[in-house]
């Protein structure tokens, strides 16, 4: 669900405690896009900023498996350019998509690791989070 908090930031809320927030396009012109993905829980949380080029294609991704509702056989993958944030898609009986999230310090050295999964009905619901995921990429300038 995309929405704003408390403070006005935009954020894409995944699911429970885990966000994508604050896309930003450092230097006018050029196709950078930051944005920072959090993941909270009980127990801590863990976060990074992920560097792309205009999003590269996360949205666009997003929507490729809501259209393919009816399912696809193993994982399809999307990786941010630094390899900050990578994203595994399975879809499971029953209609349902799991989506794995793997946030790093980058594939170079990889210090830090942290994955989680989201589950999300295919069809609709996927194609809720592929267009917040869309409206978020698209909501800074140019």
């Amino acid at each position: 669900m995309i929405d704003y908090d408390e403070s006005g930031v935009l954020v894409v809320q995944v699911a429970e405690g885990f966000l994508l927030s604050e896309p930003i396009r450092p230097y006018e012109g050029d196709p950078s896009l930051y944005f920072l993905v959090q993941a909270r829980g009980r127990w801590g949380s863990v976060g990074t900023t992920v560097e792309t080029w205009n999003g590269d294609g996360l949205d666009t991704f997003l929507a490729s498996l809501a259209g393919d509702f009816r399912g696809w056989q193993g994982a399809r993958t999307w990786h941010s350019l630094c390899d900050d944030l990578t994203l595994s898609a399975e879809h499971h009986s029953g209609g349902y998509v799991r989506l794995t999230w793997v946030i790093s310090d980058g594939a170079l050295s990889e210090e830090w690791r942290f994955e989680t999964s989201t589950w999300h009905e295919a069809g609709e619901d996927m194609r809720t989070l592929a267009a917040d995921v869309r409206a978020f990429i698209t909501s800074v300038a140019d």
